[in-house]
């Protein structure tokens, strides 16, 4: 039993997989959600009954509508900000690594998350981006921007999710006012493991498990899939080769769950479900995405991975309580 909760705010919150994490950890209570997105709002205030759902341009917020939402300052602000500005795999990002903060308007909205952490002075922030944006000439600008708001000391803490019990691979950067190094696992979780004891697509009671149609001729050429082939792939801005419609391999890590990849299930010729899906990310079932399915891949892929969320959230409260906060 934890001695006590420490009060915590998503200002991307997405499908809440990193407030999930938070509030597993036994360490914190979630009290407040932001994003623009009108399905990621209905699935995170179905999923965080306590917490306030707000849907909003994170330009628009101020710390004043945080603290009226929340009632007093939050000890820990986190949040992922779009990371499409600043990933390899989008073939259309900016070509000037400094115009993908301060020019793109998606990349624009990581300096409205400093603001705000500046405006609330939380303890502990923690913002979760690709490890792109953890690169010159990137990098020294994010330091500058979170001193000029207060905060001198900065770490980017680059993790991979699979070390942490994640079933498929996610490497990630945490950009922090606090160092963030949580204990590894020995085993990793394979895709065997993390699909056990679901039961068939299209049962009952199990929420976000049905099928994907798809049509009669991609459905052979699925059939014709051994374990680590593809049916599509494609370059990123990077020039690395990304997959699509890949067969997962029983026992192995998925790839990198994405908003726009679909697998294909290791023993039957279809699409994985949204909640199989999200057990690669590490959602416990009673997690329930709403929206379009499409929508629902989308929160799924966006998500930061459950275990290694809660994985931080466990740094970060050892942190406060050593701090006496």
């Amino acid at each position: 039993m934890k001695p006590r909760k420490y009060v915590a705010v998503d200002l991307f919150c997405g499908a809440g997989g990193f407030s999930r994490g938070f509030q597993d950890s036994g360490g914190f209570e979630i009290k407040l959600g932001v994003d623009c997105d009108p399905h990621c709002v209905r699935t995170f205030s179905f999923n965080f009954r306590k917490a306030v759902a707000l849907l909003e341009d994170i330009r628009e917020v101020t710390a004043r509508d945080v603290l009226k939402y929340v009632g007093e300052r939050p000890h820990v602000v986190i949040g992922g900000s779009p990371c499409e500005p600043f990933t390899s795999v989008n073939p259309r990002r900016l070509s000037d690594p400094l115009d993908r903060l301060y020019v793109d308007e998606l990349g624009q909205l990581t300096l409205h998350f400093i603001r705000l952490v500046g405006e609330l002075e939380p303890e502990v922030f923690v913002l979760e981006n690709v490890p792109g944006i953890a690169r010159e000439p990137i990098r020294s600008a994010i330091v500058e921007e979170f001193r000029r708001v207060g905060y001198s000391k900065i770490f980017f803490n680059i993790l991979r999710a699979e070390d942490y019990g994640n079933p498929s691979c996610r490497r990630r950067v945490f950009v922090s006012n606090i160092e963030i190094r949580p204990v590894k696992r020995r085993k990793i979780v394979t895709v065997r493991e993390a699909l056990a004891g679901l039961p068939p697509p299209g049962t009952p009671d199990v929420p976000n498990h049905e099928p994907p149609a798809v049509s009669p001729r991609k459905e052979r050429k699925i059939a014709s899939l051994r374990w680590g082939e593809s049916l599509y792939k494609f370059v990123g801005a990077d020039g690395k080769i990304y997959v699509n419609y890949y067969r997962l391999h029983p026992d192995k890590l998925a790839p990198t769950v994405m908003g726009c990849s679909r697998f294909v299930h290791p023993f039957e010729n279809r699409i994985l479900t949204v909640r199989e899906q999200a057990r690669l990310q590490g959602f416990p079932d009673d997690h329930v995405f709403f929206g379009p399915r499409d929508a629902q891949y989308n929160q799924v892929g966006e998500a930061v991975p459950v275990p290694l969320a809660k994985a931080i959230a466990e740094c970060v409260y050892e942190y406060l309580l050593l701090r006496g906060v």
